[in-house]
């Protein structure tokens, strides 16, 4: 437990989130709260590019500072961490590395995945990929479907932290363990998980995990990764690939193809430049606060949440057990689109997905922001189940 007289100053953090000033903003699950310091680093890029033009030396500077950074928050070395595009480009590069054509050719994915990584296993049974979802029971997949479900044909396993719909969290560690005790894979969705909680890479056992810099990353859109356990780099050669994937890429040569020993292999083109200032600059503020703290506030604040939805008998679609949602706390709505679009009339801002408020919160929110939001709610009871 965090001495509280060492944490940080949570309410003067605040004047750092200048959309704090104008709306109870309660939506870091789709896309997190924008810092005074985040801001600048956008406006240093610009600045450089009106003075300089083009400082190449400099902008792949910023990309190594991001997977450095990535790897720290992952417990992870810099060379198994990939910067990519999108969680969408990292999943793909690592996909088009696997070969469906031996006797593991199962890929295991749960009705917890994010759009993207169902999708992107499903077109790989056009190489030959069987794919096999576990369906969800009362908001959780037991671990005995995984269980059941891996066996000597599966390759990998690929499955969220965090469901997007509705909060609940999974056991990664257990699931891991069942994966690598029976010979395959574990990629980890954990989009809706880093930034606000502790995840260490090399204790959960995963092979691959990607995530991305708009939500609790505070960062922006247009740039993620992908994690690589450093002992399989080598075994994948991804066919899904671009010059800052060679090993050399001052080299300039369009004789061969040369990837990268590290995790840089599953890398592409040119990265967004922009883009990398913003993520350095928010994974920074997580780094000066420390996740232990970001946790443990994040934990007192969905606490509030779920004790104020049961004291007016809403109905949670997230579990209670601390221990088995994240950071998103949902509510069953029966007009969810509409109850949304109502809130932001007295300037909340909150997500909706498959019939579920998403209420979810960051270091960065109080008290008062929670209390808005049930002011608000009661006022609109009906669109509540």
């Amino acid at each position: 437990m965090i001495d509280q007289i060492t944490a940080p100053d949570w309410q003067q953090l605040r004047y750092r989130f200048p959309v704090l000033e104008k709306k109870t903003y309660l939506n870091s699950c789709s896309y997190g709260a924008l810092a005074i310091e985040v801001e600048a680093s956008l406006q240093r890029y610009l600045r450089a590019r009106a003075d300089n033009g083009a400082d190449w030396g400099y902008w792949v500077g910023r990309n190594e500072a991001v997977r450095k950074s990535m790897a720290r928050l992952l417990g992870a070395e810099s060379d198994e961490v990939a910067i990519t595009a999108s969680a969408s480009a990292g999943i793909n590069s690592l996909a088009s590395a696997l070969k469906f054509d031996g006797p593991r050719n199962k890929v295991v994915i749960t009705d917890f995945e994010f759009p993207t990584n169902a999708q992107i296993w499903y077109a790989q049974e056009l190489r030959g990929a069987r794919v096999v979802r576990l369906a969800e029971e009362d908001g959780r997949i037991p671990l005995e479907k995984y269980e059941e479900a891996i066996d000597e044909e599966t390759l990998i396993v690929a499955t969220a932290q965090i469901a997007y719909r509705h909060g609940a969290k999974q056991d990664i560690a257990a699931i891991a363990e069942i994966a690598r005790r029976k010979g395959a894979l574990t990629l980890v969705d954990s989009y809706q998980a880093l930034g606000t909680m502790q995840f260490d890479v090399k204790q959960a056992g995963v092979d691959f995990v990607v995530g991305g810099m708009l939500k609790y990353l505070l960062g922006t859109a247009g740039i993620a990764f992908l994690y690589v356990r450093q002992g399989i780099v080598d075994s994948l050669t991804p066919t899904a690939t671009g010059w800052f994937a060679q090993e050399d890429i001052t080299a300039m040569d369009i004789t061969q193809y040369s990837p990268s020993h590290s995790a840089r292999r599953f890398e592409a083109g040119t990265p967004a430049v922009p883009n990398t200032y913003m993520a350095e600059a928010g994974l920074a503020i997580l780094h000066e606060l420390g996740l232990e703290a970001i946790e443990q506030r994040i934990g007192e604040l969905t606490t509030l949440i779920k004790d104020a939805a049961t004291d007016a008998a809403y109905s949670l679609s997230s579990p209670l057990n601390p221990s088995c949602h994240g950071a998103m706390i949902t509510l069953r709505s029966s007009d969810d689109n509409r109850l949304v679009a109502s809130l932001a009339e007295d300037n909340i801002v909150v997500s909706c997905r498959d019939g579920n408020l998403r209420i979810a919160p960051h270091f960065y929110n109080n008290q008062a922001d929670i209390e808005h939001l049930f002011h608000a709610l009661h006022q609109r009871r009906e669109l509540l189940v």
